[in-house]
């Protein structure tokens, strides 16, 4: 069973006088004044270092974290991508909330290879899809069980289709064609997303772990955690 017009194809086509007054010596700091001096500086130039290091570890290059100095426009094949621990996945955040400061939507590109597939997840946001190239399948659950999700309803989706997820229905993106990598462009609604996983269609929505920040937010993200219940 599957609701109408869920997926769809996309139409083609758019210099002061010198005193003569001798200056005063200066006051010599004491030893402990310049010790002081001293440490305080070397404990910042560690941080600022730790904080270089923790954003090269985590990108592989200089991580855009903030929303001056990046190129108005920019060569998407030099953005900083990764799996994030999902296997198959290439995921880059074109534009972004905690990376770029946008406010009212997300945009990222994703590859998934033949078998990857996105966790069962659910957020409180709209997202929108546009299949860039493959095929796979889409599972969502369109009216969500009061206890757990239940068997999803299963749709085709292809190159050059288009679907949207509503608010908090329980969805996963998977790779089912064995030929090719499925790549989606995903814009998505209220930034920054905040995702609850389950570990299968039958997990208790009360068992669904919070991930927040989501995991390619996660380095620049520095604002604290607040529990978002369903």
């Amino acid at each position: 069973m599957q609701p109408g017009g869920l997926v769809r194809a996309v139409p083609q086509p758019c210099p002061a006088p010198r005193s003569t007054l001798k200056p005063e010596p200066e006051k010599q700091k004491s030893s402990a004044e310049t010790a002081e001096s001293v440490g305080a500086m070397f404990w910042h130039l560690l941080t600022v270092f730790a904080a270089t290091a923790l954003h090269f570890s985590a990108t592989g290059e200089a991580s855009e974290c903030l929303t001056d100095g990046f190129p108005l426009v920019r060569n998407v094949s030099k953005l900083p991508q990764g799996s994030f621990e999902i296997p198959g996945l290439s995921h880059t955040t074109l534009a972004g909330s905690v990376l770029h400061g946008m406010k009212e939507v997300e945009v990222w590109l994703q590859t998934l290879a033949p078998g990857a597939r996105t966790p069962i997840h659910r957020h409180s946001c709209e997202e929108a899809f546009l299949v860039l190239k493959g095929s796979g399948t889409l599972y969502l659950t369109t009216n969500m069980h009061p206890e757990f999700p239940g068997n999803p309803h299963e749709f085709r989706i292809f190159s050059n289709s288009t679907f949207l997820v509503p608010i908090d229905d329980v969805h996963q993106v998977w790779n089912t064609n064995e030929q090719e990598d499925l790549k989606i462009l995903v814009i998505i609604s209220r930034p920054p997303v905040k995702v609850f996983t389950y570990d299968d269609w039958f997990m208790p929505h009360t068992a669904a772990k919070l991930l927040f920040p989501i995991f390619w937010d996660a380095v620049c993200y520095q604002t604290p955690l607040e529990r978002d219940e369903l």
